[in-house]
């Protein structure tokens, strides 16, 4: 990455941060997060950069995430049948076997 890079991200969580760098890099972006994100408490701001030539799509993810449209449910993360054996609850409320 050179010189020329872009921002198309800030936030003062580190969390949403590294999950926005990783959607991103899942649609094939090259980023650069510049951030507090080591240790134990990882702290903002964070910010994410790309090539100039990614600019457009890279904002188009990040509106899109913050409108939801990559949002999951749990079934989604679990399947139908398996929140169904858990009496439809919550997978975290199952009891321990």
């Amino acid at each position: 990455m050179g010189d020329a890079l872009v921002r198309v991200y800030v936030s003062g969580n580190a969390f949403d941060g590294l999950l926005t760098k990783g959607r991103l890099e899942a649609e094939g972006i090259t980023v650069l997060l510049k951030g507090e994100i080591e240790g134990p408490y990882p702290a903002g701001p964070v910010y994410l950069w790309v090539m100039p030539e990614d600019e457009a799509r890279a904002r188009e993810i990040v509106r899109a995430i913050g409108s939801g449209a990559y949002a999951t449910s749990d079934e989604d993360a679990f399947g139908s049948e398996e929140l169904g054996r858990s009496g439809g609850g919550r997978p975290d409320e199952r009891p321990l076997r």
